[in-house]
């Protein structure tokens, strides 16, 4: 059960944003709590992702996204290094067909945004079946240790003091004369207590919480997705590769398995579905009982094409999970944060972001809240 009957912000949700969130404000001097259902912080989304840190190359198609991409690969490499992994070569290739960028355009962009970016050695270019790629570009992009993250956002809020309660499912928020009260399920049993402010972080969950809250829902999209651990060929074990931009694929090394992740546009997710306005899926709920069957051979077949030895990757794994994208970013591949203050609610905000270094997006939205009460 809680530690108290009130606080100044409740946060639901213990995924990297809701825990960094909560000990930057509780270092500000707020009474924090952080709710999480499952049994330790960072078990979803924040694990089952490619890894990548972001430095610009992955949105030839949206300026504002690389930009803020390289505004923040920096401060999140410098802030977080004990959990980055740069160990390895950062290749971008360009197909001749069926990429939505050519080379030349993808090159002129990088150079425009201030992306570190050169022809690839003749040695890695090598790599690529050239009759179908047009240009191997090596660039500067690194990988995250979910867990060494972890450890890091736990020991920062142990130090502000926010209170953590795992294994607490927040059920269902209404008004009240002091706040916002809040249903919750522990391990100890239900509970009921009030906030100042709620702050809904739970990425597939956040209808949910609206919708059993009989509160407006906001349109997200949900996809089924599954990226393939595999042990890759000599060739690439100290090598990242994303193919783009189009119907194409990443191989990222995952560094919490010492493995890589192989994920297709195409093939990783499986199924999708939007909520509507009237009607919402509990996501978690929905994952749970879904079949589960791996694509992996048609991830393979087709990513070797373009990398031929990546044929010689062996699976030992797939990564599911839910993914959770805001449906007007599908057009240009755009990641912008979702900030929602009041969502029916005055003093609940639900906060959504696209890729991890958007947490500075998140922050600089709750700069003006992180004031010594």
């Amino acid at each position: 059960m809680l530690k108290q009957s009130h606080y100044d912000y409740l946060v639901v949700g213990g995924g990297f944003f809701g825990a960094v969130l909560a000990s930057e404000l509780s270092s500000a001097g707020h009474r924090v709590v952080l709710c999480e259902k499952e049994a330790d912080l960072m078990q979803r989304a924040s694990y089952v992702n490619q890894a990548r840190v972001h430095n610009g190359y992955h949105y030839p198609r949206s300026l504002l996204t690389a930009i803020r991409s390289r505004v923040n690969f920096p401060r999140f490499t410098h802030e977080f290094a004990p959990a980055i992994v740069s160990d390895f070569r950062k290749l971008y290739a360009v197909p001749f067909q069926f990429s939505k960028v050519t080379a030349r355009q993808f090159h002129r962009f990088m150079e425009r945004i201030g992306a570190p970016i050169e022809a690839a050695s003749d040695e890695d270019a090598a790599l690529f079946d050239r009759s179908l790629v047009e240009q191997v570009f090596s660039c500067v992009e690194f990988a995250f240790d979910s867990v060494a993250l972890k450890g890091i956002v736990r020991g920062r809020m142990e130090r502000a003091g926010t209170e953590l309660a795992l294994q607490t499912r927040v059920r269902a928020v209404r008004s009240a004369t002091d706040g916002i009260e809040v249903d919750y399920l522990a391990p100890g049993g239900e509970g009921r207590v009030t906030a100042r402010e709620v702050l809904n972080c739970t990425y597939s969950q956040i209808n949910r919480i609206l919708g059993d809250s009989g509160l407006p829902l906001i349109r997200l999209k949900h996809e089924l997705t599954e990226m393939a651990l595999i042990e890759p060929p000599e060739e690439l074990r100290h090598i990242g590769v994303t193919v783009m931009c189009g119907p194409f694929f990443s191989c990222m090394p995952f560094p919490p398995r010492g493995l890589h992740t192989l994920s297709h546009v195409r093939y990783t997710p499986h199924v999708s579905w939007e909520d509507s306005a009237g009607s919402h899926i509990d996501a978690h709920a929905w994952f749970d009982s879904a079949p589960k069957k791996s694509r992996y051979a048609h991830m393979v077949r087709a990513s070797a094409r373009y990398l031929p030895c990546l044929a010689r990757g062996i699976q030992k794994d797939s990564l599911w999970e839910v993914k959770t994208v805001l449906p007007q970013s599908e057009g240009d591949d755009s990641r912008p944060i979702l900030f929602r203050r009041d969502q029916g609610l005055p003093g609940l905000t639900c906060i959504m972001g696209g890729k991890i270094d958007n947490i500075y997006d998140a922050l600089v939205e709750f700069q003006k809240e992180c004031v010594t009460p």
